[in-house]
């Protein structure tokens, strides 16, 4: 007895598999980066009009690293302390004993986690999309 088989179909589709984590990870890039400036455009909007701190708000930043696909992508955003009042942004966030919090990093992280998730999401479903 002989079997014969034809798997030019399966490898079609270990080929476009394969592509599938590219296609997330060029969109989760997308997605970081977005939420990663949203985030910074709120803390500054929040942070503004702090009369001692008036050049605090340019000071918030992100930065963000691209892992490799599979690994991740990472962002970091608040206040860079080489910029001017940017080591205030523990004091402003949290207050002191003596001084209130100016809570701006945590509601814009907040507002804007919605908003990740759903870039996370499309991301996922496009590269899922794709095949």
């Amino acid at each position: 007895m002989k079997i014969s088989t034809e798997s030019s179909q399966v490898n079609h589709l270990v080929a476009e598999l394969a592509e599938v984590p590219e296609q997330a990870h060029d969109n989760i890039i997308k997605a970081v980066q977005f939420t990663a400036n949203g985030i910074k455009k709120t803390s500054r909007e929040l942070a503004s009009g702090i009369a001692h701190a008036p050049d605090y708000p340019n000071a918030i930043t992100y930065d963000w690293a691209d892992l490799g696909v599979g690994k991740g992508v990472s962002a970091e955003i608040g206040p860079d302390k080489d910029r001017r009042q940017g080591p205030l942004g523990n004091i402003l966030e949290y207050g002191t004993v003596n001084n209130p919090p100016y809570a701006h990093l945590g509601p814009a992280l907040d507002r804007w986690s919605p908003d990740f998730v759903e870039g996370l999401e499309k991301a996922a479903a496009d590269a899922l999309g794709a095949l």
